[in-house]
């Protein structure tokens, strides 16, 4: 296959490191176009060409998408924040009408990821474990009676992405003064085990897991891994394997999960690519090519915990400065 492959990548923020892995990955078949409704995201200054578009809301926005793929002949887009992942989902066929691939997961697994009380419902039902969640003061008031949940508890946006607005009450009057100020709220128990992030690529072509791979968290900052060491772990493998399977999601997916004395409690679960994802890549975890190749009409084989463990990711400071920002 001779033909360029130009993907984009929209609300492309900071993950400098992830588009390199792409342009790498690339290696001059095609470009990496970015987009962000910043022309201070650092990502648009080192992808091949690059827009600065509207917020996620606005009602021209699909309209200015498609026009960027059909400008710059995009093959395939991909997006990296989790309310643009329902929307790409939504309008799934009109990329496809224009010969764009949208590296997502179908519409409804997409909103039952980024509900956490829906996802909250489906695990419990589905003999996963999870979180206490509640999304009626009145339900967590009664669970507190009966003891079956006890302070400090997480109070957060029940769609809510990127870790904002999330708070810790540590009493009642807290908990009703945060759960109150804002709407569409759930109460979620504190577990207090070591969190875990696993980045998981579901082939797009063949709907087969093909990757897993586990990092233990050692320091978060800003919702995102800061500071992590690769694991493994065959009990959550097969877990992961289970649940990604029952959800029926595809592409890539970050999913957050607490290790409690050996059992592991799913926290969340987001279909794309996850902040702490450049560890999987440095360990030779390559979901980028993976993508590529499905792109190529290549079916991917299962290599399912392939990497080294003890290996530690640490993030740190990088600046990108510019005389005049080139980009309006």
């Amino acid at each position: 296959m001779n033909q360029s492959i130009n993907i984009l990548i929209t609300s492309s923020g900071t993950r400098t490191h992830l588009i390199d892995c792409f342009k790498k990955e690339l290696n001059n078949l095609g470009n990496i176009v970015t987009a962000d409704c910043s022309n201070l995201a650092p990502t648009l200054y080192n992808s091949n060409k690059q827009y600065v578009v509207p917020k996620i809301n606005d009602p021209n926005y699909i309209n200015i998408i498609k026009d960027i793929c059909k400008k710059e002949n995009i093959t395939s887009i991909i997006s990296l924040i989790d309310p643009e992942l329902s929307l790409l989902s939504k309008h799934i066929d009109k990329f496809r009408e224009i010969g764009v691939i949208s590296i997502v997961s179908p519409y409804e697994q997409c909103e039952l990821c980024l509900d956490k009380y829906s996802t909250a419902k489906f695990c419990y039902e589905n003999n996963f474990k999870f979180a206490k969640t509640f999304n009626s003061f009145t339900g967590f008031k009664t669970a507190l009676n009966k003891k079956e949940i006890d302070f400090p508890v997480f109070i957060k946006p029940q769609k809510g992405s990127a870790s904002i607005n999330i708070n810790k009450a540590r009493n009642l009057e807290e908990a009703e003064f945060i759960f109150k100020s804002n709407d569409n709220m759930i109460i979620q128990e504190f577990l207090n085990g070591q969190e875990i992030g696993v980045d998981v690529y579901v082939d797009i072509l063949s709907n087969e897991i093909v990757s897993i791979f586990i990092k233990e968290k050692i320091i978060m900052r800003a919702g995102e891994t800061d500071k992590a060491r690769s694991i493994k772990c065959e009990k959550l493998f097969e877990i992961i394997k289970d649940l990604v399977t029952s959800i029926g999601l595809i592409g890539p997916i970050d999913i957050d999960v607490f290790n409690i004395n050996g059992e592991y409690y799913i926290s969340e679960i987001n279909p794309r690519f996850g902040g702490g994802y450049p560890l999987a890549y440095e360990c030779r975890v390559n979901f980028p090519k993976y993508i590529i190749n499905n792109l190529k009409g290549i079916i991917n084989k299962p290599n399912i915990g392939n990497y080294q463990e003890n290996i530690y990711m640490m993030k740190h400071n990088a600046l990108t400065i510019k005389s005049k920002l080139e980009l309006i």
